[in-house]
């Protein structure tokens, strides 16, 4: 057993996936639960997703050998002010938040001298549904999990982190933390928002009914995130506005020239782009193995 007791500050999809996957593993004897909604918590107890739940973060937290949080991350430095008096000595502080800097800055903020047991984490794993009733322990399982350890995170903290997603069935690998958000702004945060945008523009268009009407399979996988939490996504944005706008400008240059292509009936300049795309994206499908 990895760890005696546990704390889970934010029983979402993530949280309440990883509560269960710990159970499921057994790597550690009891896990605690943290959050707003009294009933969905008392739910979650009869569910087995948690062990016992606290409504005061403070208390949720003593007597924990880790404490993760799994929380929007606009409640990040405010959760970590709150809890930093009932978390014993040596207690491993880690999150799963999909911006690194703004994190770290809260730490950096929040929590002073504990420092070297912060070990922040991003797990590349996720559904369009949210909340603890959307959780599911198989979550993790053969996704990547991103440590982005601090100068002063101490090494044996880190390891137990990374020890723990091992042990729910993910790949663990380090980056720094300006990397970090370098390349989910890429990968992750602008598909976000160029598919919320599509839904959006469709939505508002007067004909937008049949449009949707006809709409193909293709349409349906391509904005499946979309059915994302809104308020999760506008957080994410906002926290990582820096590098979203640049790979944002870089992406509006790219639909510029393929608008240009369209208009003077390039057919070939089009058919380039397409071809590039397409060698790209097979060779990340054959990388994955699909």
């Amino acid at each position: 057993m990895l760890f005696d007791r546990v704390a889970i500050i934010g029983l979402g999809l993530i949280g309440g996936s990883l509560a269960r996957a710990l159970k499921r593993a057994s790597l550690c004897a009891s896990v605690i639960g943290y959050g707003r909604r009294d009933a969905a918590l008392r739910q979650a107890v009869r569910d087995g997703v948690i062990d016992h739940y606290s409504l005061d973060v403070r208390e949720a937290v003593e007597g924990a050998d880790v404490v993760v949080l799994a929380t929007p991350l606009s409640t990040t430095e405010n959760l970590m002010r709150a809890m930093n008096e009932g978390l014993k000595p040596g207690c491993i502080i880690t999150d799963v938040g999909s911006a690194k800097g703004v994190v770290v800055a809260a730490a950096r903020n929040a929590l002073a001298d504990r420092l070297p047991f912060f070990v922040p984490a991003h797990p590349i794993a996720g559904t369009e549904q949210s909340g603890v009733e959307a959780s599911f322990a198989e979550l993790f399982e053969d996704h990547v999990v991103i440590i982005t350890p601090l100068a002063e995170t101490d090494r044996d903290a880190g390891e137990k982190i990374a020890e723990m997603w091992r042990g729910v069935g993910a790949e663990v690998v380090e980056l720094d933390v300006e990397h970090h958000d370098e390349v989910l702004a890429a990968t992750s945060h602008l598909p976000h928002v160029l598919v919320y945008t599509l839904i959006d523009c469709l939505a508002r268009m007067q004909d937008k009914q049949e449009i949707f009407d006809y709409a193909a399979g293709g349409f349906a996988d391509f904005t499946r995130v979309a059915s994302s939490s809104p308020e999760m996504w506008r957080d994410i944005c906002l926290a990582n506005s820096a590098s979203l706008l640049a790979v944002l400008d870089r992406f509006e240059q790219h639909l510029e020239r393929a608008r240009q292509a369209i208009a003077a009936g390039e057919g070939d300049r089009l058919a380039e782009i397409f071809s590039r795309a397409k060698r790209a994206r097979d060779e990340f499908a054959r990388s994955r193995g699909r």
